[in-house]
């Protein structure tokens, strides 16, 4: 059975309630933070795998913040190998 891989990663926008602090950002490697002035906060970047997904998630919910949403924004190529 053969597998393909992303060469490219899934590029993600997750907003959730609140303004988170920037000191948080080491934690959420890779994405980047705004301040929304409705009082929200969206975490965008890549991210690698579903998995990675999850791991922001889990991230998210451990703070105990609200996730309003989450949206794919620009998958990667099907088909191409990293």
């Amino acid at each position: 059975m053969s597998e393909t891989h992303a060469s490219a990663e899934d590029h993600y926008e997750i907003r959730i309630k609140g303004h988170l602090d920037d000191r948080w950002a080491d934690w959420f490697e890779g994405l980047t933070f705004t301040h929304e002035s409705d009082g929200t906060t969206i975490l965008d970047g890549p991210l690698t795998d579903q998995a990675a997904l999850h791991g922001v998630l889990n991230r998210i919910r451990d703070l105990g913040l609200p996730i309003i949403s989450v949206q794919l924004v620009r998958p990667a190529r099907k088909g191409a190998r990293k």
